[in-house]
């Protein structure tokens, strides 16, 4: 019998949908059961996404990378910790809340509500969050009071603050890289919390080797290729007060499309930054380390 053209299509077509459909099911059950893996169905396009971490309430660095990532990407990420340190919360809030919906909580966003993580802290940093905690309004209290906490999962991606394993954690060198390099669960992890902008990768030849950025520059400062058969720890720097011997503020652009991650140095309006935390009567010693990136 012979089946009409038209048929035929709409067949075809409704057999690639239900394979669709299939695949979806598959990845929706896998990923109800911890410790499976995933399969992931990116339905979006390709995407530059502007990785932004540690911006500890500097209202002036965060605006100087804004201007400079301007038409470098399409999708800003937050790898946590707005506030803290800094003179500038609500500010700083406020213009990250105008920019995105992804946003992890750090250590210091907790600290600053109230989490007993604050605990921890040297007394400089206490003092300061005692400080921002008295100036967030009440909105934002709450908005930093329910930001989640990574890891999350991206398109091809996973953010954190800390480590994948606690959020909490300092990645600074191969004792806490190595093991995350060997775990299955993602290629690339984005992580923040150190204040040194690089991070740790796998070659595709097996080698662990740390990625270092040029200092003492501006603008684009590093590109990397991330490789199919690599594995990667990305940690953009730190907007707001940097601790890689460097004042400038970090950021970074990931292209997903191009399998890229570009790094990027700018400077700002230190002066500023610093006379608003004399204003406000925050510690010396929080005002002095920002010039030198310590």
């Amino acid at each position: 019998m012979r089946v009409p053209l038209g048929t035929v299509s709409t067949l075809l077509i409704l057999a690639e949908l239900s394979l669709l459909v299939k695949s979806w099911l598959a990845a929706w059950e896998l990923s109800s059961h911890p410790g499976c893996a995933i399969i992931e169905l990116s339905w979006e396009p390709s995407l530059r996404y502007l990785l932004l971490s540690d911006i500890h309430s500097n209202l002036e660095a965060l605006e100087a990378c804004l201007e400079l990532a301007r038409g470098k990407y399409e999708q800003v990420v937050c790898l946590g910790d707005l506030v803290g340190y800094g003179p500038d919360p609500n500010a700083v809030i406020e213009k990250i809340k105008s920019l995105t919906s992804i946003i992890i909580r750090g250590n210091h966003d907790k600290a600053c509500t109230g989490d007993p993580v604050a605990e921890e802290f040297n007394p400089l940093a206490r003092l300061a969050t005692e400080w921002t905690r008295k100036e967030l309004t009440p909105e934002h209290f709450s908005f930093l009071k329910n930001l989640p906490a990574g890891p999350v999962q991206l398109e091809g991606f996973q953010i954190v603050h800390g480590s994948p394993f606690d959020e909490d954690d300092y990645i600074l060198g191969p004792g806490q890289a190595f093991p995350l390099l060997r775990s299955p669960e993602t290629q690339v992890v984005c992580f923040g919390h150190t204040h040194h902008q690089g991070g740790f990768m796998i070659s595709p030849q097996g080698r662990f080797q740390s990625i270092r950025v040029p200092s003492k520059q501006e603008g684009l400062i590093l590109a990397l290729r991330l490789q199919d058969e690599g594995r990667y720890l990305i940690n953009p720097g730190s907007i707001g007060q940097p601790r890689d011997g460097e004042w400038r503020a970090a950021f970074a652009v990931l292209d997903s499309g191009q399998h890229t991650i570009e790094y990027f140095r700018s400077p700002y309006d230190l002066h500023r930054t610093q006379e608003k935390m004399r204003n406000a009567g925050l510690p010396h010693q929080l005002i002095q380390r920002l010039e030198h990136g310590r």
